[in-house]
Protein backbone atom coordinates (compact mmCIF):
# COMPACT_ATOMS: atom_id res chain seq x y z
CA UNK A 1 0.00 0.00 0.00
CA UNK A 2 1.10 3.53 -0.74
CA UNK A 3 0.01 6.26 1.69
CA UNK A 4 -0.31 9.85 0.48
CA UNK A 5 -0.52 12.58 3.14
CA UNK A 6 -1.99 16.02 2.49
CA UNK A 7 -1.56 19.56 3.80
CA UNK A 8 -4.59 18.98 6.02
CA UNK A 9 -3.15 16.98 8.93
CA UNK A 10 -4.49 13.48 9.51
CA UNK A 11 -6.03 12.96 6.06
CA UNK A 12 -4.51 10.08 4.09
CA UNK A 13 -5.16 8.61 0.65
CA UNK A 14 -4.43 4.90 0.37
CA UNK A 15 -3.45 3.43 -2.96
CA UNK A 16 -3.32 -0.34 -2.63
CA UNK A 17 -1.03 -2.58 -4.61
CA UNK A 18 -3.25 -4.29 -7.18
CA UNK A 19 -2.45 -7.69 -8.61
CA UNK A 20 -4.14 -8.26 -11.95
CA UNK A 21 -4.16 -10.98 -14.56
CA UNK A 22 -6.56 -12.51 -17.08
CA UNK A 23 -8.89 -13.54 -14.24
CA UNK A 24 -9.33 -10.02 -12.86
CA UNK A 25 -7.72 -8.22 -9.94
CA UNK A 26 -6.91 -8.67 -6.26
CA UNK A 27 -5.91 -6.13 -3.64
CA UNK A 28 -5.66 -5.85 0.11
CA UNK A 29 -8.34 -3.33 1.16
CA UNK A 30 -7.50 -3.23 4.86
CA UNK A 31 -4.54 -4.07 7.09
CA UNK A 32 -4.71 -2.74 10.65
CA UNK A 33 -0.93 -3.03 10.96
CA UNK A 34 -0.13 -1.10 7.76
CA UNK A 35 -2.84 1.47 8.40
CA UNK A 36 -1.62 2.14 11.96
CA UNK A 37 1.92 2.66 10.67
CA UNK A 38 0.51 5.37 8.36
CA UNK A 39 -1.43 7.06 11.18
CA UNK A 40 -4.79 5.53 10.30
CA UNK A 41 -6.18 4.25 13.57
CA UNK A 42 -9.51 3.33 15.04
CA UNK A 43 -11.68 0.57 16.31
CA UNK A 44 -13.64 -0.11 13.15
CA UNK A 45 -17.14 -1.16 14.19
CA UNK A 46 -19.52 -0.58 11.26
CA UNK A 47 -19.45 -0.83 7.47
CA UNK A 48 -21.99 1.05 5.34
CA UNK A 49 -22.73 1.07 1.62
CA UNK A 50 -24.73 3.43 -0.56
CA UNK A 51 -25.61 3.37 -4.26
CA UNK A 52 -25.96 6.64 -6.13
CA UNK A 53 -26.42 7.70 -9.71
CA UNK A 54 -24.47 10.42 -11.49
CA UNK A 55 -25.10 13.85 -10.03
CA UNK A 56 -26.27 12.73 -6.59
CA UNK A 57 -24.58 14.78 -3.85
CA UNK A 58 -24.56 13.33 -0.32
CA UNK A 59 -23.27 15.45 2.53
CA UNK A 60 -21.59 17.22 4.10
CA UNK A 61 -22.15 14.99 7.18
CA UNK A 62 -20.49 14.07 10.46
CA UNK A 63 -21.43 12.70 13.87
CA UNK A 64 -20.87 14.80 17.00
CA UNK A 65 -19.10 13.46 20.10
CA UNK A 66 -19.57 11.17 21.91
CA UNK A 67 -20.39 9.27 18.69
CA UNK A 68 -17.87 10.98 16.39
CA UNK A 69 -16.63 8.77 13.57
CA UNK A 70 -13.45 8.43 11.62
CA UNK A 71 -14.15 6.90 8.22
CA UNK A 72 -12.25 4.88 5.67
CA UNK A 73 -14.07 5.37 2.36
CA UNK A 74 -13.82 3.93 -1.15
CA UNK A 75 -15.96 3.03 -4.13
CA UNK A 76 -16.58 -0.57 -5.17
CA UNK A 77 -18.16 0.38 -8.52
CA UNK A 78 -18.05 3.63 -10.44
CA UNK A 79 -16.37 6.87 -9.41
CA UNK A 80 -17.09 9.58 -6.88
CA UNK A 81 -15.73 13.00 -6.07
CA UNK A 82 -15.12 12.70 -2.33
CA UNK A 83 -15.05 15.94 -0.32
CA UNK A 84 -14.03 16.57 3.28
CA UNK A 85 -14.06 19.81 5.29
CA UNK A 86 -11.89 20.35 8.37
CA UNK A 87 -14.22 21.37 11.23
CA UNK A 88 -11.69 21.04 14.07
CA UNK A 89 -11.96 24.44 15.84
CA UNK A 90 -8.26 24.73 16.73
CA UNK A 91 -6.94 23.38 13.45
CA UNK A 92 -4.85 25.71 11.26
CA UNK A 93 -6.83 24.29 8.31
CA UNK A 94 -10.30 24.87 9.86
CA UNK A 95 -12.86 25.44 7.10
CA UNK A 96 -10.57 24.17 4.35
CA UNK A 97 -11.69 21.34 2.14
CA UNK A 98 -10.06 18.59 0.14
CA UNK A 99 -11.53 16.87 -2.91
CA UNK A 100 -10.31 13.58 -4.32
CA UNK A 101 -11.68 11.24 -6.97
CA UNK A 102 -12.25 7.75 -5.64
CA UNK A 103 -12.27 5.28 -8.50
CA UNK A 104 -13.24 1.59 -8.49
CA UNK A 105 -10.64 0.93 -11.19
CA UNK A 106 -7.84 2.49 -9.10
CA UNK A 107 -9.13 0.95 -5.83
CA UNK A 108 -7.98 4.06 -3.91
CA UNK A 109 -9.37 4.93 -0.48
CA UNK A 110 -9.47 7.99 1.77
CA UNK A 111 -9.04 8.11 5.53
CA UNK A 112 -11.29 10.80 7.05
CA UNK A 113 -10.31 11.49 10.68
CA UNK A 114 -12.74 12.55 13.41
CA UNK A 115 -13.47 16.27 13.09
CA UNK A 116 -14.28 16.42 9.39
CA UNK A 117 -17.55 16.90 7.53
CA UNK A 118 -17.75 14.41 4.66
CA UNK A 119 -19.68 14.21 1.41
CA UNK A 120 -19.42 13.02 -2.16
CA UNK A 121 -21.00 13.24 -5.57
CA UNK A 122 -21.37 10.22 -7.81
CA UNK A 123 -19.60 10.70 -11.13
CA UNK A 124 -21.18 7.60 -12.71
CA UNK A 125 -24.52 5.83 -12.50
CA UNK A 126 -24.56 2.93 -10.07
CA UNK A 127 -21.67 4.19 -7.97
CA UNK A 128 -21.29 1.98 -4.88
CA UNK A 129 -19.74 3.91 -2.00
CA UNK A 130 -18.33 2.03 1.01
CA UNK A 131 -17.77 3.54 4.47
CA UNK A 132 -15.85 1.84 7.28
CA UNK A 133 -16.63 3.71 10.54
CA UNK A 134 -15.15 3.87 14.03
CA UNK A 135 -18.50 4.37 15.79
CA UNK A 136 -22.04 3.22 15.22
CA UNK A 137 -24.63 5.37 13.50
CA UNK A 138 -26.30 7.55 16.13
CA UNK A 139 -29.10 9.74 14.72
CA UNK A 140 -29.06 12.02 17.78
CA UNK A 141 -25.43 12.89 16.96
CA UNK A 142 -25.94 13.81 13.30
CA UNK A 143 -24.53 17.09 12.08
CA UNK A 144 -23.65 18.69 8.80
CA UNK A 145 -22.70 21.69 6.70
CA UNK A 146 -24.50 23.07 3.67
CA UNK A 147 -23.06 21.35 0.62
CA UNK A 148 -22.99 24.52 -1.52
CA UNK A 149 -21.91 27.07 1.11
CA UNK A 150 -20.20 29.87 -0.88
CA UNK A 151 -17.59 30.26 1.88
CA UNK A 152 -16.44 26.67 1.28
CA UNK A 153 -16.25 27.20 -2.51
CA UNK A 154 -16.44 23.48 -3.31
CA UNK A 155 -16.52 22.59 -7.00
CA UNK A 156 -18.72 19.50 -7.03
CA UNK A 157 -18.44 19.19 -10.82
CA UNK A 158 -22.21 18.86 -11.35
CA UNK A 159 -24.64 21.42 -12.72
CA UNK A 160 -28.00 20.01 -11.53
CA UNK A 161 -27.26 17.87 -8.46
CA UNK A 162 -29.78 15.64 -6.76
CA UNK A 163 -29.80 16.61 -3.06
CA UNK A 164 -31.88 15.28 -0.17
CA UNK A 165 -34.26 17.70 1.55
CA UNK A 166 -32.25 17.27 4.77
CA UNK A 167 -28.98 18.27 3.06
CA UNK A 168 -30.52 21.42 1.57
CA UNK A 169 -31.13 23.02 4.98
CA UNK A 170 -27.84 22.36 6.81
CA UNK A 171 -26.00 25.37 8.29
CA UNK A 172 -23.27 27.30 6.54
CA UNK A 173 -19.78 27.45 8.02
CA UNK A 174 -20.45 30.96 9.39
CA UNK A 175 -23.62 29.71 11.17
CA UNK A 176 -21.90 26.59 12.48
CA UNK A 177 -20.48 26.02 15.98
CA UNK A 178 -18.10 23.08 15.79
CA UNK A 179 -18.31 20.39 18.48
CA UNK A 180 -14.72 19.36 17.72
Amino acid sequence: MEFIHFDIPGVVEIQPRVFGDARGAFFESFSAEKMAAAGIVGDWVQDNQSRSDRGVVRGLHFQKPPHAQAKLVRVAAGRALDVIVDIRRDSPTYGQHLSIVLDAERFNMLYVPVGFAHGFTALENGTLFLYKCTDYYAPQSEGGLLWNDPALNIDWGVSNPTISAKDQVLPTLSEFKSPF
